[in-house]
């Protein structure tokens, strides 16, 4: 089933709000967000109108990568809950016209997945080849092949004395998909969950599936997207699910590789190229250097442009992995509410579909820790270890893990005022954000004004106006370096994007007569735009006369 890119999918339209499990919401007292805390909270998502929900693993797990070390995956992870609280999350979530995005990871198991467990115990098993096993070279592994997660990605296995790769932790065994047979498991895994209902996955590092590891190629192996096309026609096609793949590696060119819907492939992609940004060159995301507003025009730009009518992109500025926004990229002092409303407002207005991760629409910042020992997030204390190792002071290490650690991300969702943020009645299991008693979800619904009426906004003018979803996109070149400011064309119709990415005034001119102000994080009604003054961090949305 092909669709021309004029059939509107749903996914086209929709923002999707990610859901990080353990941080949610607690039901019962333990520390852990749940499902049924995930179900408590489904009418306050509606209010803020989103389409979808993409959670992260939920799966039976040992907890080594947070969930992305899955050793069942049709079961619960029982800090979780049960799957009968999985089902009846879907179903109450349909109520809503919420759809459920399972987070797919595929790349690797849990080395205590039952699959790992028989390959490993002799070369004759069955399962032997369900992953990737080589013979050590001189005494050491088969190939220098690094980890995401620092060291060797070879793992001697003392059973056969042979190695097996891992290309995260060594608790995560890679999945060998040049093996039929483990790409029709998957398969079957994944029909498993689309017959109980859910609305598409999320698919964990997805380039690297197509690995070739004796040739040291990791991401975009040669077989990838006929694998992608073998999975799509074995499970999702043409069943109107949205399918997202984290292809770290993708260009523009790959990225329309992937979301052609002439290909069959996947609905999009998440591309990271404005992630990198503020990371010295050719180095580690822990090397920091100030954004260049400059630069993150020019990705995006690119990002909108090239794709064109052809795939379709994905939005985002947060995730599990990242660090907040506000605190990244905006102001979460002096400006906070003020500059997280411009990058929601600069995010929204692109073309393609906007991903919200929990507590971005109330503008959570970043917490601050003063010691290794208040990290929980295994990437962050392997860096630690590391560092500390080579002789980088303690001081510069722990001020990159604030700047960039994954825990930034993952503290508990600030619910009210009350104790742990009305997350959990006991002890979480990762400290709650000290600023919760003036940002959090009541506060913010019961303030007209706040970051989350803003979002609430985007969304619902992404439901009423076209123009949004399938208008082209132009870049205005001659403004000040620190306004991002864009037009959005589309049957005759123009939007003006104007963001102040600053926080100093700048001036803004531009000879055009405006017809309607759409949106605005300040107070102002704008009539004409020659010689506008633009506060900090101001940002507009007006319609203009051609």
């Amino acid at each position: 089933m092909t669709h021309q890119k004029t059939d509107t999918q749903w996914w086209q339209e929709a923002v999707v709000y990610q859901v990080y499990p353990r941080s949610f919401q607690d039901s019962n007292g333990d520390g852990i967000g749940d499902l049924t805390g995930i179900i408590q909270r489904l009418d306050y998502l509606k209010k803020l109108g989103i389409s979808a929900i993409w959670l992260s693993p939920v799966y039976r797990s040992p907890n080594d990568d947070n969930g992305y070390d899955i050793s069942d995956y049709e079961q619960i992870m029982t800090e979780f809950g049960t799957m009968a609280d999985m089902e009846r999350l879907i179903q109450e979530a349909q109520k809503r016209e919420i759809r459920i995005i399972m987070d797919l990871v595929v790349n690797h198991t849990s080395d205590e997945h039952q699959w790992f467990i028989d390959s490993r115990s002799s070369k004759e098993n069955p399962y032997r080849d369900f992953y990737v096993w080589r013979k050590g070279v001189n005494g050491g592994g088969p190939n220098d092949l690094e980890s995401t997660f620092l060291g060797p990605a070879w793992k001697l296995d003392e059973t056969t004395g042979e190695y097996y790769l891992h290309l995260f932790s060594e608790k995560q065994p890679d999945l060998n998909w040049e093996n039929p047979n483990v790409r029709d498991a998957i398969y079957d895994m994944m029909n498993f969950w689309i017959n109980k209902g859910i609305g598409g996955f999320r698919m964990d590092v997805i380039d690297l599936v197509g690995k070739i590891p004796d040739q040291k190629i990791t991401g975009n192996g040669p077989k990838l997207h006929d694998y992608l096309q073998e999975m799509n026609a074995k499970t999702f096609g043409g069943k109107n699910l949205l399918t997202v793949g984290e292809t770290w590696g993708a260009t523009p060119e790959i990225a329309k590789q992937y979301s052609d819907p002439k290909r069959n492939e996947l609905s999009m992609v998440f591309q990271f190229e404005h992630v990198g940004l503020d990371e010295e060159p050719g180095k580690s995301k822990w090397d920091l250097r100030p954004l260049q507003i400059a630069e993150l025009k020019e990705v995006f730009a690119k990002w909108q442009t090239e794709i064109g009518d052809q795939g379709w992109n994905s939005l985002f500025w947060n995730n599990h992995d990242l660090p907040r926004i506000v605190s990244r990229w905006g102001n979460d002092k002096a400006y906070r509410v003020q500059s997280a409303k411009m990058l929601a407002i600069l995010l929204h207005m692109l073309k393609g579909t906007p991903y919200i991760y929990q507590g971005e629409e109330i503008g959570m910042t970043n917490r601050v820790i003063h010691d290794i020992t208040e990290v929980e997030d295994i990437e962050s204390k392997n860096m630690y270890a590391d560092r500390i190792q080579k002789g980088y002071g303690k001081k510069d290490i722990l001020a990159s893990i604030n700047v960039k650690g994954r825990d930034n991300a993952r503290t508990p969702m600030q619910w009210d005022n009350s104790e742990n943020a009305g997350f959990t009645t006991g002890t979480p299991w990762l400290a709650v954000n000290e600023n919760y008693d003036k940002i959090n979800v009541e506060q913010a619904l019961a303030d007209n004004d706040s970051i989350f009426y803003t979002y609430q906004k985007l969304i619902d003018l992404r439901k009423n106006y076209p123009l949004i979803i399938w208008g082209s996109f132009e870049l205005l070149e001659e403004t000040a370096t620190d306004i991002f400011a864009y037009y959005r064309h589309y049957q005759g119709a123009t939007w003006l994007v104007v963001c102040n990415f600053s926080d100093q005034e700048q001036v803004f001119s531009l000879e055009k007569t405006v017809t309607e102000t759409i949106l605005s994080n300040t107070e102002k009604h704008y009539s004409q735009l020659v010689d506008t003054i633009l506060e900090p961090y101001e940002a507009f949305v007006v319609a203009i006369s051609n």
